[in-house]
């Protein structure tokens, strides 16, 4: 019967070096971070320890294995700034159809193929100022993307061409101003003679129309209008009426 070796382990396990759990940047890790980490290997455990750079893990699986919802974020800027984590691929928040976790990758942790080593960048940060300096900055930050170049999409650097609108003739011409018809002048007729003969005819330009005058008045009538329309004597309304020039063709009426 064979005897069993005391370092062995009976299940599923996830290895870290003693280096790295001596390093600087795992000495300033918080505990939001470490537990990012934890559940990350889970879910390579999950996956049979292979899928590593594919593994989807989701804000509600970290929540549920105990940590903040408002610091998973700053959590997982930091695991990957010290080099512990990548995220491989963002996810996308929506509808049950188009919703999509990102996808991490844990740099200690190998796969199965050769070109899946380790890429152990936690190595770089030697001393603590620098890992906390660097810590510091990441969980400030809030949209720094940790995506590895790879991955990332490329920018242009063109500007892009400013997008000409054409312009409708109808905005820029001014709407015509409607003029209000000019009022007619009516010029005052002239004076009409109550003596002569003839039709009163109004200027050309007038607006009125030509009207045949009344028939003259005798003498005595015409003095017995002013004299009722005064109320004066007979003698007073001839010399009124001497100042009109037609009472002289028709004679005096004393």
């Amino acid at each position: 019967m064979m005897r069993r070796r005391r370092t062995t382990i009976g299940g599923q396990f996830a290895p870290r070096l003693i280096e790295m759990l001596e390093s600087p940047a795992f000495r300033v890790l918080t505990l939001s971070a470490r537990r990012v980490l934890d559940r990350v290997e889970i879910e390579l455990a999950h996956h049979g320890g292979a899928d590593n750079g594919r593994l989807p893990v989701t804000y509600d699986d970290f929540q549920s294995y105990g940590i903040d919802r408002h610091a998973i974020g700053p959590a997982i800027r930091e695991a990957c700034a010290l080099g512990f984590l990548e995220v491989t691929e963002r996810g996308r928040a929506g509808n049950a159809e188009f919703r999509s976790p990102s996808l991490y990758r844990l740099t200690y942790i190998g796969g199965w193929r050769k070109k899946d080593d380790p890429t152990h960048e936690w190595c770089r940060f030697n001393s603590i100022e620098r890992a906390l300096q660097m810590r510091d900055k990441a969980r400030a930050e809030v949209s720094r993307d940790y995506r590895p170049s790879r991955f990332k999409k490329q920018k242009s650097n063109e500007e892009k061409p400013p997008i000409s609108v054409r312009e409708n003739p109808t905005e820029r011409a001014q709407a015509p101003v409607s003029v209000p018809p000019t009022t007619a002048m009516v010029e005052n007729p002239p004076l009409l003679s109550i003596f002569g003969e003839g039709t009163r005819s109004a200027p050309i330009r007038s607006a009125v129309a030509s009207a045949p005058s009344p028939p003259p008045l005798h003498n005595e009538e015409l003095v017995a209008i002013v004299m009722r329309s005064l109320g004066c004597s007979r003698t007073e309304a001839i010399n009124r009426l001497k100042v009109v020039p037609d009472l002289n063709h028709e004679g005096t009426a004393a």
